[in-house]
């Protein structure tokens, strides 16, 4: 999962996952995202589905802290991973 400084609709900043509305706008805009950031090769990331509760876990998961990685695993649970 793709987590990152970002606004939320308050206009406040936090660390989290970045979404979007639907899966169109995840893929237009995905390399033009990815890019800004400097990640390598977009082609390395994958637009997945997630429900909004489940997108809401993954954000308190990482506790707005970017010394903190999530992992999204194939049955669907989270892996928080602390970079030291």
């Amino acid at each position: 999962m793709f987590a990152c400084g970002l606004v939320n609709r308050y206009e406040l900043p936090y660390y989290g996952v970045k979404d979007w509305d639907d899966e169109a706008a995840a893929l237009g805009e995905r390399e033009s995202f990815l890019a800004a950031r400097e990640v390598g090769d977009p082609a390395d990331w994958d637009v997945v589905e997630l429900e909004e509760m489940k997108l809401k876990m993954a954000n308190v998961k990482l506790r707005n802290d970017p010394a903190n990685r999530l992992f999204l695993d194939d049955g669907g649970a989270f892996r928080v991973v602390r970079r030291e």
